[in-house]
């Protein structure tokens, strides 16, 4: 299915350019506000800064905020905070994972070591909160209170299951609420705070982008065995290296022989494709439809998210925030 092909009218350059200039904003705010007074948190922030990313969640911040007025100074700063912190988790995660790469680009674990690292994630997230705190808005901070203790415990929720074979789909729904959907879903909550919106139009937008971001992870896990490593930016086949079993694996374990159900048990316990090529994980896969049937769970939450959008009056803003829903199922990296 192409982009675009459920009755949108707007392409991802369209969905773009309703935000080109304040995203351009918010590209300035996080450069000023990545400026340390130690010269290595300042090398990391402008060294992260550059390594591309899709902008989506402040792209969410500032569709969901303007479909209620014009773009504030304070959703510009808001939009930037959400980045910011989006950025700190990546941080967090490639120690964590002890990634090589991120974007196609050397981690920056591998390019500063795991010490500096974390801490530059600790400073990343807390000068986003630092920023956050100049809006004065209590109901902003709790929204990113709640969205960092969501985020921790789904951390230690991976933690908890890395490694195990016996991950069930429930497992894995519980982790990516946490880990993902919870972002996305700030993201638009707050866009809808900084407008006064009012707590319904909050709690909507919410909605949507909470069901938008499940498949977004869908998506990305998906991708993690069927794109090429040129397009992802890092090895294919690496979640299930890094001991992480994701939905695709879960569907093919359900129905796997016990000689399948050995081989993917290899992979987990060396932490590598040696004796198990990853080729044969994708035989697996294939063949108990697992891909497919991942994906149709992906589109389900894209169909409600858009259930929720559609909602709304009807604007150029309603309109990108129901064509980012295939922008997410469709993406290839």
């Amino acid at each position: 299915m192409a982009f675009g092909k459920i009755g949108q009218t707007l392409t991802a350059i369209e969905i773009f350019d309703l935000v080109r200039k304040d995203l351009d904003q918010v590209e300035r705010e996080i450069g000023l506000e990545s400026i340390a007074s130690v010269e290595a948190l300042t090398s990391i922030g402008q060294y992260l800064q550059t390594g591309g990313g899709k902008r989506l969640r402040p792209i969410l911040v500032l569709l969901c905020g303007k479909m209620f007025g014009t773009a504030s100074p304070g959703l510009i700063r808001i939009a930037a905070v959400m980045e910011m912190i989006h950025t700190a988790t990546l941080v967090h995660d490639d120690v964590i994972d002890m990634a090589k790469t991120r974007r196609g680009r050397p981690s920056i674990n591998v390019v500063w070591g795991n010490h500096t690292s974390v801490l530059a994630g600790d400073w990343l997230y807390m000068q986003a909160f630092h920023v956050a705190l100049r809006e004065r808005n209590f109901a902003i901070l709790d929204v990113l209170i709640t969205l960092t203790q969501m985020m921790v415990e789904g951390e230690l929720l991976q933690l908890e299951r890395i490694g195990k074979i016996g991950v069930t789909e429930a497992d894995y729904m519980e982790l990516i609420d946490r880990k993902t959907a919870s972002l996305f879903s700030a993201c638009a909550r707050l866009g809808a705070v900084c407008a006064n919106a009012g707590e319904e139009m909050e709690n909507r937008l919410g909605e949507y982008a909470w069901n938008l971001g499940i498949a977004f992870q869908l998506v990305d896990d998906i991708l993690d065995f069927t794109s090429r490593e040129k397009i992802l930016g890092k090895p294919v086949g690496n979640d299930l290296r890094e001991g992480k079993v994701t939905l695709p694996l879960i569907y093919a374990l359900e129905t796997a022989e016990p000689e399948e159900r050995k081989l993917v048990e290899t992979v987990l316990s060396d932490g590598n494709y040696d004796q198990v090529p990853c080729a044969k994980i994708l035989h697996i896969l294939n063949r108990h439809g697992s891909i497919e049937r991942a994906q149709e769970r992906a589109l389900s939450f894209t169909r409600k998210a858009r259930e929720i959008i559609a909602g709304f009056p009807v604007s150029p803003y309603q309109k990108a925030l129901m064509a980012v829903t295939d922008l997410v199922t469709e993406r290839d990296h």
